[in-house]
């Protein structure tokens, strides 16, 4: 038997099987009871940081007077 339908019979079957099993061992473990927390916390890691773009200020001139009352934090 040649190499190439040998290993075209195994990606056919059990290689097959196998990356089934897996799929479905990560789709359980993704949708396990315990991992909601973990998924809150990376789903909210956006919104952690202090200096975004917008922070609720609205209007013309809030961004300038926000930036003439905070110290800049890069320097």
């Amino acid at each position: 038997m040649e190499e190439y339908t040998l290993l075209r019979q195994f990606a056919d079957s059990w290689m097959l099987l196998l990356l089934f099993v897996v799929f479905v061992g990560i789709v359980i473990w993704a949708f396990r009871p315990g991992s909601s927390k973990t998924h809150e916390d990376t789903a909210n890691i956006p919104f952690r940081h202090v200096d975004s773009p917008n922070d609720g200020d609205t209007g013309p001139n809030a961004r300038t007077s926000k930036a003439a009352t905070d110290e800049e934090a890069r320097t």
